[in-house]
């Protein structure tokens, strides 16, 4: 995050600190002793915390001295390889040939959005060395040591051990629904590649030029009406308007991106929310970042989706009531699965017609026009089987890495797997290479891209409730704020977990339904009604957007170490207002645009 005072030295310190607290048998024997207990000392609101740290410590707990030998050699390999991955140069060569240094962030922005193809090719042979750099520094050596410690705890494959820790079920079950998935949407995907090749060129398949050729022109069109500056204020008041509140926590926002930063957004909770034992609610703290870079095209529109998404997460844990920290921390026994639904439900309203009518304004004030909605629904909606099979891509990958035998397990062979899951999920080598996803390098990230997929079903299942039930709306409902935390966000991590907690709200077991059938819906439909949408929208819009935006949080925007403004100075309004004063400061062509 190139923050002063921090160091991959003093993370794995802290990594392994944290790991010793969760391991201690001692605690797990105490815990087993007071469950055991019938003499009424124990309160049944104690044996619902007594059962969820024990739940907790089972996936931490390592009795073998030679698996907590290993885990302390992965650990150190993981952390050296990351301290070398920090310094690897990131580089494309522009259009006049000149080799320029840049961010990952910028790298996938020009493969979307830069007319050159020499530049995107360039951009998409940047993303190709992640996988030899990496290989080349040691990252098979770690996927056998992760290997070796989960059967050393009796799990088939670290994959096994991940999944079973987070989502409570087998990889067994996992990939019988990924199957499922992956079988139903793949005549969908021979459709789509077929279709682009009829309608953009056999080029179009290209790896660095198939984001291009279905977003380019029109991501430059629809920028104007996503001014990045305003994207804090956005999306706190769209959030506002659904009645989703932050119950006093603290967030500090990291939006730009800079040299040195985490290549991906993400949140997490120096202090997870709970509530004491004299019920006193003790609110979460949360750290926040995006990696916006204001002034190329299409930023505006990522770092909204970031927002709504980030949020999403922030908002969902910030309504976690329980009686421990163990019910509202990121790590296992939280379902990745769960924790996704709740962003990838709200940052999939950005792309709803009936969010931008009221949100998707350009500077002046004026409204995204429906042609542009329209246009965007004909050239994407046929399309969107692509991010599907994209996101299943990442499991299957990790599957067949985790599977492979040691003596296999050589840089060549993992890139030929790589190559090979792309092609057979894909349809062809992926704008986003296998090797580049930040997530199947770090331990805590490794193993769990599934629950993406799994959220995705969860997200799709959950806006058709909502859509057949009430009034049949989502964007600006102050109902949806109020069922997602009484259904899906008080529980936390503890019963009944994700599969259950969607059963209870949608009535209906985890499918893939409704997503394969939104997938399948012909262009046509889809238009009539998202322009019925629209219009409504706009005749039933607020006519002021000065309300005063009320999250229940303070919300600290900052740069690095660098404090840029703070609500409780004044209020959200007032400090999303300073944020755009140093947005224009720093990047002087954003003022000029507006």
């Amino acid at each position: 995050m190139d923050l002063k005072g921090n160091s991959v030295e003093n993370l794995n310190t802290s990594f392994n600190a944290l790991e010793t607290f969760l391991g201690d048998q001692k605690t797990l024997e105490k815990v087993r002793e007071l469950l055991k207990r019938t003499d009424g000392s124990v309160s049944e609101e104690q044996k619902i915390v007594l059962n969820q740290i024990e739940k907790t410590l089972k996936c931490y707990i390592v009795e073998s001295d030679d698996a907590k030998a290993l885990r302390e050699s992965m650990m150190k390999k993981e952390g050296t390889l990351q301290k070398s991955r920090n310094n690897l140069k990131t580089q494309y060569t522009d259009k006049d040939g000149k080799v320029v240094d840049t961010t990952p962030t910028v790298i996938r922005t020009k493969m979307r959005s830069d007319p050159e193809e020499s530049v995107r090719k360039s951009c998409w042979e940047m993303l190709r060395k992640n996988g030899p750099f990496l290989l080349d520094n040691g990252f098979c050596d770690i996927i056998k040591e992760r290997n070796r410690f989960a059967r050393e705890l009796g799990f088939e494959d670290f994959y096994d051990l991940k999944v079973t820790n987070a989502e409570g079920f087998s990889k067994k079950k996992c990939f019988e629904m990924l199957d499922g998935l992956e079988q139903a949407t793949k005549p969908l995907l021979d459709k789509a590649l077929e279709m682009l090749k009829k309608e953009k060129g056999e080029d179009a398949t290209k790896p660095w030029n198939t984001g291009f050729a279905l977003s380019g022109e029109l991501t430059k069109l629809t920028d104007p009406y996503y001014p990045f500056e305003y994207a804090p204020e956005v999306w706190g008041r769209s959030f506002s308007k659904m009645n989703i509140k932050y119950k006093g926590a603290t967030m500090r926002l990291d939006l730009c991106d800079r040299k040195g930063k985490y290549p991906n957004g993400f949140c997490h909770w120096p202090t997870a929310p709970y509530k004491t034992q004299d019920g006193t609610f003790i609110p979460s703290e949360t750290n926040f970042t995006s990696l916006a870079t204001p002034d190329e095209i299409g930023s505006g529109n990522t770092a909204l989706t970031t927002l709504m998404h980030e949020g999403g997460h922030a908002a969902h844990f910030s309504n976690i009531v329980q009686g421990s920290p163990l019910f509202s921390q990121e790590r296992a026994p939280f379902s990745v699965a769960l924790a996704e639904t709740q962003s990838m439900f709200l940052d999939a309203l950005c792309e709803d017609a009936s969010w931008q009518a009221r949100y998707a304004k350009n500077r002046k004030g004026e409204t995204i026009p429906w042609e542009l909605i329209e246009r965007s629904i004909k050239e994407r909606h046929p399309y969107k089987v692509f991010q599907l099979r994209g996101m299943i891509a990442v499991p299957y990958f990790e599957k067949a890495l985790y599977e492979m035998d040691e003596k296999d397990l050589t840089p060549e062979n993992v890139l030929k797997v790589a190559d090979e899951v792309e092609m057979k999920i894909q349809g062809g080598l992926a704008g986003r290479p296998l090797m580049s996803v930040p997530h199947i390098l770090a331990d805590e990230s490794s193993c769990y891209y599934h629950g993406y997929v799994f959220a995705e079903m969860a997200v799709h299942q959950t806006r058709e409730y909502f859509f057949k039930t009430g009034d049949g709306t989502i964007v600006d409902n102050p109902r949806v704020g109020k069922e997602l935390i009484e259904n899906y966000w008080v529980h936390g991590s503890g019963n009944p977990g994700f599969l259950g907690l969607v059963n209870n709200l949608t009535g209906s077991p985890l499918k893939h339904d409704a997503w394969v059938k939104e997938l399948g819906v012909e262009v046509e439909d889809m238009l009539k009604e998202e322009k019925a949408e629209y219009e409504k929208a706009l005749a039933s819009a607020s006519s002021s957007s000065k309300d005063e935006i009320d999250l229940e949080m303070r919300a600290i925007f900052v740069h690095g170490d660098d404090v840029i403004s703070d609500s409780n100075d004044s209020s959200f309004t007032d400090a999303c207002e300073k944020f755009r004063g140093w947005i224009y400061q720093e990047w002087p062509k954003t003022k000029t645009m507006a």
